[in-house]
């Protein structure tokens, strides 16, 4: 899976609307929007290194993710 374009949620932002540094990845990092990630669903999966984690989304818009 590749990162989406950065068009409607993940627009460029303007410098008014520049995140603080603490909300900004470094430099070639790579950025998922939640909804790409779910679509409808409350919960994926993600294998990692032959494991299979599981990230949810709960009621109050919180991620958890467990293995």
């Amino acid at each position: 899976m590749e990162p989406a374009a950065k068009t409607g949620p993940q627009r460029e932002l303007d410098a008014e609307q520049a995140l603080p540094a603490a909300e900004q990845l470094p430099a070639g990092k790579s950025e998922w929007n939640s909804e790409q990630l779910f679509g409808r669903a409350q919960e994926v999966g993600i294998r990692h290194e032959g494991h299979l984690y599981r990230l949810r989304r709960t009621r109050l818009g919180k991620l958890i993710l467990t293995k």
